[in-house]
C-alpha cells in the first residue's frame, strides 16, 4: 500500500494550478447546500463522473470545508501518477489482502479533525445519470470504524452548458445525520439525495 505523504509546495502547487484549470474550462462552479462546521473529521461521499471530480472536491474544500485533503486511489494508478501522494492519494488495491491495510488507514486519517477523506462508493467512474448507487463493502468497514466520530457529506456533481459556450459545474451537498445508522440507511440515504439533486437540475433554467 501506497501512503499519502503532504508536501506543503505541492499541495500549494496543486491548489493553485486547480484554481488556473477550473477557471480556464468552466464558466461557473456552484455550491448549492449547507455545511456547518462541527470541528470533526469530514467522510466526504460523492459520485464518480468524471476526470474531473477530484479537482471539484478540492474547490468545495478550498472554499467551504478547509480541511487536509485525502483521497483513495487504485494502486496501479498511483504508480503511474506518484506525485498525487503529495496532495493526499492513498493507494487501494482490490482484490488483494493490502486492502484491509488501506481501510484501517481511512480510519486512522478519519481520527483526526483536520482531515477529510474523499470516497467515491461505487469504486468507478459511472454516468451523472445514473440514479442507484451500491456502496462497495470496504466502505461499511470504514463507516462503522467511524460512526458517531466524523461528519458525513453527501455530494453529487453535476454539470451542464445552458447557454454558456463553457460547462457550469453545480455541486450540490448535504450533511447527514450520522446517529446509529447502519450502511444500508446511509446507501439509501445517499440514493434519496442523489435524486432529489437529479431533480432540481432538472428544474434549473439559465
Amino acid at each position: 500500500m501506497i501512503r499519502a505523504k503532504h508536501n506543503k509546495l505541492i499541495y500549494l502547487f496543486f491548489k493553485i494550478y486547480t484554481k488556473i484549470l477550473l477557471r480556464k474550462y468552466f464558466h461557473k462552479i456552484n455550491l448549492i447546500g449547507n455545511f456547518v462546521d462541527n470541528k470533526l473529521p469530514v467522510i466526504l461521499i460523492c459520485n464518480h463522473i468524471s476526470w474531473w471530480d477530484g479537482f471539484w472536491i478540492m474547490y468545495l474544500n478550498m472554499n467551504l470545508l478547509h480541511r487536509e485533503f485525502y483521497f483513495m486511489m487504485l494502486e496501479d494508478q498511483l504508480v503511474k501518477y506518484k506525485y498525487f501522494k503529495y496532495v493526499g492519494a492513498f493507494s487501494v488495491k482490490r482484490k488483494s489482502r493490502s486492502v484491509f491495510e488501506t481501510l484501517k488507514y481511512t480510519t486512522e486519517l478519519l481520527k483526526n479533525s483536520k482531515n477529510m477523506v474523499l470516497i467515491f462508493p461505487q469504486g468507478k467512474i459511472q454516468s451523472m445519470h445514473k440514479e442507484e448507487f451500491h456502496f462497495e463493502k470496504g466502505i461499511e468497514y470504514i463507516l462503522k470504524e467511524t460512526i458517531g466520530k466524523v461528519q458525513i457529506l453527501f455530494v453529487a456533481n453535476f454539470v451542464d452548458y445552458f447557454s454558456e459556450k463553457k460547462p457550469i459545474v453545480n455541486i450540490y451537498l448535504k450533511e447527514f445525520e450520522v446517529g446509529d445508522s447502519q450502511m444500508k440507511e446511509i446507501e439509501n440515504g445517499y440514493n434519496e439525495f442523489y435524486r432529489s439533486c437529479i431533480k432540481n437540475q432538472i428544474l434549473l433554467e439559465h
